[in-house]
């Protein structure tokens, strides 16, 4: 052999270490690198999850909330509702002794007794729906009991009598007023 050979001999392995040593770093490097994305990946998933978990349980305290204040408004809703036909009982009590003038202390003392509870019901968020005569229909927010021929043409589809008063509780309606419509 040669000494060219021989030289050339002794480089090949000084190159071929250089080059796995070279490999080596890039592979730890890119290993490195990985590790870091793969690291940062899982930081930025973790606050995505993170971020969604917190907007979850936001939206379940404002909805329990809600949902409090509006069990809060409606918790009498039952004993409201049991007490209509009591109030009804008044009004009919109050127009049939307004008729008798032998009963004035009589309808002085019904008429006392009737203002107490229509105020404390009120004080309880209970509200009368306002209906009268002439006014349009909407199956909506009345409740059509029977239809009469309209006295007049203008009278068609519109309210001609109120049977039953509706109220509210609060913004909810309890009961519908019960109304005659013309035809």
């Amino acid at each position: 052999m040669s000494k060219k050979d021989k030289n050339t001999k002794v480089e090949d392995p000084q190159v071929e270490d250089q080059a796995t040593t070279t490999a080596e770093a890039e592979v730890e490097a890119q290993d490195e690198r990985s590790l870091e994305e793969q690291l940062q990946d899982q930081l930025v998933a973790e606050k995505d999850k993170f971020m969604r978990l917190f907007a979850e349980f936001e939206n379940y305290k404002k909805r329990t909330t809600k949902e409090r204040i509006e069990l809060f408004k409606t918790a009498s809703q039952d004993v409201m509702v049991s007490m209509l036909p009591v109030l009804d009982d008044f009004e009919r009590a109050l127009t049939h002794i307004e008729d008798d003038k032998e009963a004035e202390e009589l309808r002085k003392g019904v008429l006392l007794i009737y203002n107490k509870l229509v105020n404390t019901l009120e004080q309880k968020g209970l509200s009368k729906i306002e209906v009268r005569q002439g006014d349009t229909f909407n199956a909506d927010n009345h409740e059509a009991i029977t239809q009469i021929p309209a006295p007049t043409d203008d009278l068609k589809g519109k309210v001609i009598d109120v049977i039953e008063p509706g109220y509210k509780l609060g913004d909810k309606v309890i009961r519908f007023p019960k109304v005659v419509i013309g035809q």
